[in-house]
C-alpha cells in the first residue's frame, strides 16, 4: 500500500495535467453541446415542416451513431477533405455535437411542457414570436431544461474518456499509466473512478443550483418539494 501511495505521489502531476486535458473536452463540450442542442430544439418546434424535418434527421443521425465512429470521422476522415483540428478541438467538437443532439430533445420538450395558457396569454398580448420566446416561454423552459442538462452534463463527463482513441492524454490515459507503472489494478482504477466522480460532482451541484435560482426567480418550487406552482404573465 505504501508503495501505491508513492507512485501515486510521484504521478500527481500528469493525473492534474490529464484532469485538465478532461476538463477542457468536458466544458468545451457542454457549449457547444448547449448551442447545438438550443438550435436543434428551437427548429424542432418550427411551424416550417423541412426546417422540423432537418432537425429530427440531424438529432435522429447524431443519436443513432456511435460517439467514437463520430470522433474517427472527424479526426481520421476528415484531414482527407482537407479540413483538420487539433485532437482536443476534435474532441469537443465530437462531444458537442453527440450530446447536442440528446439535448436538443430537452430543449423540445421542456419548451412544450410550459403551460399553453403562458402561449395564448402572449399571443393575446400581441407579442411577436421572438418576443413571446424570449420574455414568457424560454424562462420557464429553462428552468424546467436544467434538470435533463445536468444529466446530461455528467454522461458527458464520462464520455470524455473516448478521447483516449485519438491520442489525448486526458484522465483516463494517466489512470492507465499509473496502472502500469504499479501493477495495482483496482488500486490504479479506484483512484480514476474518484477523480471522475468528484468533476462530475461538483459540476452537477454547480448546474443544481443554477436550477434552483431558476425556479425561484419564477416561483416555481425547488427540486425536494411536493408543491405546485404556475407563472402568469
Amino acid at each position: 500500500m505504501t508503495e501505491n501511495l508513492d507512485a501515486l505521489r510521484d504521478a500527481l502531476p500528469r493525473l492534474g495535467e490529464g484532469v485538465l486535458v478532461t476538463l477542457q473536452l468536458t466544458l468545451g463540450g457542454a457549449l457547444v453541446a448547449f448551442l447545438v442542442s438550443v438550435l436543434l430544439g428551437l427548429l424542432s418546434i418550427s411551424r416550417v415542416a423541412p426546417v422540423r424535418w432537418l432537425s429530427t434527421v440531424v438529432v435522429e443521425f447524431f443519436r443513432g451513431t456511435s460517439l467514437v465512429v463520430q470522433l474517427f470521422w472527424l479526426y481520421y476522415v476528415m484531414p482527407l477533405f482537407g479540413v483538420s483540428w487539433d485532437a482536443v478541438l476534435t474532441g469537443v467538437i465530437a462531444l458537442g455535437l453527440n450530446y447536442g443532439a440528446y439535448g436538443a430533445e430537452i430543449v423540445r420538450g421542456s419548451i412544450n411542457a410550459v403551460d399553453k395558457g403562458q402561449w395564448e396569454g402572449a399571443t393575446a398580448l400581441n407579442m411577436s414570436p421572438l418576443t413571446r420566446m424570449r420574455r414568457i416561454i424560454w424562462p420557464q423552459a429553462w428552468a424546467l431544461m436544467l434538470s435533463g442538462y445536468n444529466n446530461l452534463l455528467i454522461m458527458l463527463v464520462k464520455g470524455t474518456a473516448v478521447a483516449l482513441f485519438i491520442g489525448l492524454q486526458d484522465l483516463t490515459y494517466e489512470v492507465e499509466e499509473l496502472r502500469s507503472s504499479t501493477g495495482a489494478t483496482i488500486f490504479a482504477y479506484s483512484v480514476g473512478l474518484l477523480a471522475y466522480y468528484l468533476i462530475a460532482l461538483v459540476l452537477s451541484q454547480g448546474l443544481r443550483q443554477l436550477e434552483k435560482r431558476a425556479r425561484r426567480r419564477l416561483g416555481m418550487p425547488v427540486r425536494g418539494t411536493h408543491a405546485t406552482a404556475g407563472v402568469s404573465i
